[in-house]
């Protein structure tokens, strides 16, 4: 990251620390008697209370209790969030939590704010590699053992302030948002960023009839990388028919399948099959079907990782092998990724825009969550 984007400031803020513990524990046991959370969490709240920074104006206050020095000032950088988009992800953390995460926890990790006190616009990564493992020196970083993630290991972007780790600017993890870029097109570039890794992965090119399962924000952006990477025809395919129209009608694709997609892409292609197919769902079913409707030395991209406690399929290995496939993982992206994916957005060759379907404040996280649980919108974002 340049230098010129980062100028934080920190100043103390003297605050009456007993009242704040007051007014939490007040709260909390409202919350405990009527279940919704446990004393520990409450607990867990107080000392989050009383050792992380508290943010107000221009300035960012140091951790109660300790000094500033330089390089507590250098290291971190601190934004004000401007956009943070949600993603399916979101939602099932607020709905299962995840191992790693440790409450209390901010989640939000498609990220673009503003740099404290230099105004910088900058749009931030997701998944951070630690950079000096082997994978990441041979240029492997989505696949880092090391790797953490804002709005898991770190406090994400539904807040009005954040800290961006040093961890994010050690490994180029922050991106000037290009002039003519929204804050909330730039939050989008985070799963661009994904899709982009997917799609490199897989090779999609000029020629090529791909076929996208799953018609949610992902799903959306795969049929539009697809052709900006000169796709011949894309289809799109979802069991939700709702979704799928709201879908189809924003990214038009050449076909819009809601049933049978296996005996509609082979009739689509004259029963040849498809030469890439991206599964953009965590779904078992569409990741068979996906082998099952692949040309002959086709490419599968298995993009939607399945359910941890039911990750197993029946897979025809005949198929692979005597239609020479190809089966390919994809898991998030890399800085670099992110980098492109801005300049994807902000040269016009993926539009973002008209995807967000809503913009919600800050207030409202949780209407944006249940939003995308229910496959109502297809881009959600908060605006704090």
């Amino acid at each position: 990251m340049r230098d010129d984007l980062l100028d934080p400031r920190a100043v103390r803020l003297h605050e009456s620390a007993p009242d704040r513990d007051a007014a939490i524990r007040l709260c909390g046991r409202v919350l405990v008697e009527v279940g919704a959370v446990t004393e520990p969490y409450v607990e867990a709240m107080l000392e989050r209370e009383r050792s992380i920074s508290t943010y107000v104006g221009e300035g960012v206050a140091i951790p109660h209790g300790t000094a500033a020095s330089k390089e507590d000032i250098e290291r971190d950088a601190i934004c004000v969030v401007r956009n943070c988009s949600t993603c399916g992800t979101d939602a099932k953390i607020y709905k299962f939590g995840h191992h790693h995460i440790r409450p209390p926890r901010v989640m939000g990790h498609e990220i673009a704010g503003e740099v404290v006190d230099t105004g910088a616009r900058v749009q931030v990564i997701a998944a951070i590699p630690c950079g000096t493992c082997g994978e990441c020196l041979r240029g492997r970083q989505t696949v880092c053992p090391n790797q953490e993630s804002m709005g898991y290991h770190y406090d994400g972007g539904f807040a009005e302030y954040m800290i961006v780790p040093a961890k994010v600017l050690a490994v180029d993890g922050v991106n000037a948002i290009p002039s003519g870029v929204g804050y909330a097109e730039a939050s989008v570039a985070e799963p661009l960023a994904c899709v982009l890794n997917g799609q490199e992965l897989a090779g999609v090119g000029a020629g090529d009839d791909v076929v996208v399962m799953g018609a949610g924000p992902i799903g959306c952006l795969h049929v539009r990388l697809a052709r900006a990477r000169g796709a011949a025809r894309v289809f799109l395919v979802d069991v939700n028919a709702q979704r799928l129209a709201m879908a189809a009608e924003l990214v038009r694709p050449d076909a819009a399948i809601d049933a049978d997609p296996v005996e509609q892409v082979l009739k689509l292609t004259g029963g040849r099959g498809a030469d890439v197919v991206i599964t953009a769902a965590a779904s078992g079913a569409a990741q068979e079907q996906a082998v099952r409707m692949a040309a002959r030395q086709g490419r599968v991209s298995f993009f939607g990782g399945l359910p941890k406690d039911d990750p197993i399929i029946a897979l025809d290995s005949n198929l692979v092998h005597y239609r020479e496939l190809t089966v390919i993982g994809a898991n998030g992206s890399s800085p670099a990724h992110n980098a492109s994916a801005l300049r994807l957005v902000a040269e016009g060759a993926v539009v973002v825009s008209d995807l967000i379907t809503h913009r919600l404040p800050l207030s409202q996280v949780l209407d944006g969550i249940d939003l995308v649980s229910r496959g109502a919108a297809i881009k959600v974002t908060i605006e704090p």
